[in-house]
């Protein structure tokens, strides 16, 4: 009978049930059941019993076997994947809606906002859920800022009125107030869907005195390093974070391995490099894109009062006002602490001389205790933070013996390297992974027409291959003189006078005009790759007492129009004060039509000078976009035999003479 049959079958083969055949059973039994009446009772019920026993036994073992591949699963953790040296997209780390994200504040070693207590900065997290899931821990990559929660904008006198004598004390200007915005636990969503997504946990952090991190800011001041600084002892165990701005329950970065990497962009750049002049462990490697590594270079030139391209008037206390975005009730000590004692009284408009508040904001004389590898980004073009910035510090890292790579690209403000570069950067350094970045060319330049994303490579930057090459000056004012290789003597002078209502770019241009000199070499026969920095040497004197010095190197014929790119026609420029000329810590009031002889460097750049151009020098006084504005009319004289230019050509002279002849 099939009921027997299907009971043997079991008896035989206990863990061989055919599921198929038991649901047929099922449906079979109710059909069959009226012809059992003969069978013996007792016998049916005995196998009927059986085979219960023997179902709940199947079922029994195939949760079992479930639970056990279930479980097998789980252990199989999820880790960061590698191909080429960089760490790649993980699926499982690509999902949004299962990161993990929240905030916190953690305590630093100083208090900045005279509460009496230590400042805590306010940070947040996001990381992947197998983070707390599966206990995998995974390096950091980390941006700071103190723009996160909102600026005060340009609001009308916020930034000082340039138009007035030198040597004067400016008038008052506007001190607007910063509306705080943004929401717990979400300070920033900048890095995130770059690098969580490969394996990295991305942090923020608002800088002391914005957002809802206490202390005061101080564009600069200590507490800006050590800021950071905190966060990445917590990340590696040794500060402590709590779940509150005021209170004491903990929290932990049981999800860290410890390794940090920080980036940003400007002000978010220059704090990496400012938590790397601390010597933190964990910090391991830094990618500043447009730093200010100075903020005497980024108001200052050469003892001249200048501002950045593009905020005429700005200052530091004017960057202060802009940020401070920290708690209302703590803003009136800040403003009187920070603002109206240190800056008012340090800054000085007047003279434009370094000083100790200066080198206490001047990163490279912070630089020894540092040890995380550098890789530098800057454009050439950028005419705000200027490339200054990041070549001297790049340089001095260098000599320090730092794993250090340098990207340039010919546009202005911004732009980072290419993703891939970064990616190979921070996998080598976070993740160990061996992929020979550290033997990549040092310096990746993007030539002029080229796309950002595919620099060429440079053993080094400058250019080995760069030699210095002097120029002399020879007569032709108010037109055009001559800047060659052969010195002529008996050049006599020529002179200029002062108008700042004509633009460079204007001077540039003009035929013929007494506010500028100019002087240009032959049209270019084959193009001229500079590559380094150029430095002028003057022989001057001035009508007055004071006066503002500014030299451009140019690219001529001047291109106009929608088919102009940025790398046409100014080559490089640099600025200074004529009262600096020992140095920029001393200023002394000129003595009228009396000669004084100095020398500085202008920016940095690498640029090809096409064929069918010509290099030109030009030396003019008030520069309308970056100087102060004094009453027209200074006259500077300058001896052209004692004045000269060295730039950087690639192949030295004999390429210059190749390219000239």
């Amino acid at each position: 009978m099939f009921i027997f049959s299907q009971v043997n079958y079991l008896r035989a083969n206990p863990r061989g049930i055919r599921w198929k055949q038991i649901f047929n059973f099922e449906a079979r039994l109710w059909v069959l059941y009226p012809l059992a009446v003969p069978i013996k009772f007792y016998s049916l019920l005995t196998s009927l019993n059986y085979l219960t026993k023997m179902i709940k036994k199947q079922i029994a073992f195939f949760w079992i076997a479930c639970s056990i591949v279930v479980v097998s699963f789980a252990q199989e953790k999820v880790q960061p994947i590698f191909e080429n040296g960089e760490a790649q997209i993980v699926p499982e780390f690509e999902d949004s809606s299962k990161w993990i994200r929240h905030d916190l504040w953690v305590e630093t070693e100083f208090d900045t906002d005279g509460d009496g207590k230590l400042d805590r900065m306010h940070v947040d997290v996001t990381r992947p859920e197998a983070t707390e899931t599966q206990g995998l821990k995974l390096p950091v990559i980390y941006e700071s800022s103190p723009y996160y929660a909102g600026t005060a904008g340009f609001a009308e006198g916020i930034f000082w009125d340039v138009n007035h004598e030198l040597g004067e004390s400016p008038k008052e200007r506007v001190h607007p107030e910063v509306v705080r915005r943004g929401e717990r636990p979400i300070i920033s969503n900048s890095q995130i869907e770059t690098w969580v997504p490969r394996g990295y946990i991305v942090i923020h952090s608002s800088s002391p005195g914005t957002g809802l991190s206490d202390g005061s800011p101080t564009v600069g001041g200590d507490n800006e390093s050590l800021a950071p600084k905190a966060v990445i002892d917590w990340l590696n165990g040794r500060a402590k974070g709590y779940t509150e701005r005021t209170g004491n329950e903990e929290v932990k970065a049981y999800w860290s391995t410890g390794k940090v990497g920080m980036t940003g962009t400007s002000y978010n750049g220059t704090i990496p490099l400012a938590a790397a002049t601390t010597g933190v462990d964990g910090l391991e490697a830094i990618i500043p894109v447009a730093p200010n590594t100075s903020y005497y270079h980024y108001y200052r030139s050469n003892g001249l009062v200048k501002s950045p391209g593009g905020y005429l008037g700005e200052d530091i206390d004017v960057l202060y006002d802009f940020i401070h975005s920290g708690d209302e009730s703590k803003r009136t000590y800040s403003n009187r602490t920070v603002r109206d004692t240190e800056m008012r009284n340090n800054l000085d408009r007047v003279t434009g001389d370094y000083n100790d508040f200066w080198a206490g904001r001047d990163y490279l004389n912070d630089m020894k205790p540092m040890k995380a590898a550098l890789l530098m980004s800057h454009g050439f073009n950028d005419w705000n933070v200027m490339p200054e910035h990041s070549y001297r510090i790049y340089k001095k890292a260098e000599e320090m013996g730092l794993p250090t790579q340098i990207y340039y690209h010919q546009n202005g403000h911004g732009g980072p390297p290419p993703l891939s570069m970064m990616n190979r950067w921070f996998t080598h350094f976070l993740f160990g992974i061996d992929n020979g970045v550290e033997d990549d060319p040092k310096a990746w330049i993007v030539r002029e027409n080229d796309d950002r994303q595919k620099p060429t490579p440079y053993a080094n930057y400058p250019n080995p291959e760069a030699k210095d090459v002097k120029l002399h000056l020879s007569k032709g004012a108010p037109k055009t003189g001559k800047l060659q290789l052969e010195k002529q003597d008996n050049q006599g002078n020529e002179t200029l006078v002062d108008n700042y209502s004509f633009s460079g770019e204007t001077l540039a241009q003009a035929e013929n005009t007494d506010h500028r000199l100019l002087f240009v070499t032959p049209t270019l026969k084959e193009d001229v790759h500079l590559s380094g920095i150029s430095t002028i040497t003057l022989k001057l004197a001035s009508s007055k007492p004071a006066a503002n010095l500014s030299v451009w190197m140019v690219s001529l014929p001047w291109t106009e129009g929608r088919n102009s790119k940025i790398t046409d026609n100014i080559i490089t420029r640099g600025w200074a004060d004529p009262q600096n000329y020992k140095s920029v810590t001393e200023s002394e009031p000129l003595k009228p039509g009396k000669f004084y002889e100095m020398s500085f460097d202008l920016i940095p750049d690498d640029q090809i000078i096409k064929k069918g151009q010509q290099i030109g020098l030009m030396i003019f006084s008030s520069d309308k976009n970056f100087t102060l504005h004094p009453e027209p009319g200074t006259e500077l004289t300058i001896d052209l035999d004692a004045t000269s230019i060295t730039i950087p050509v690639v192949g030295g002279e004999a390429a210059l003479k190749t390219a000239l002849e």
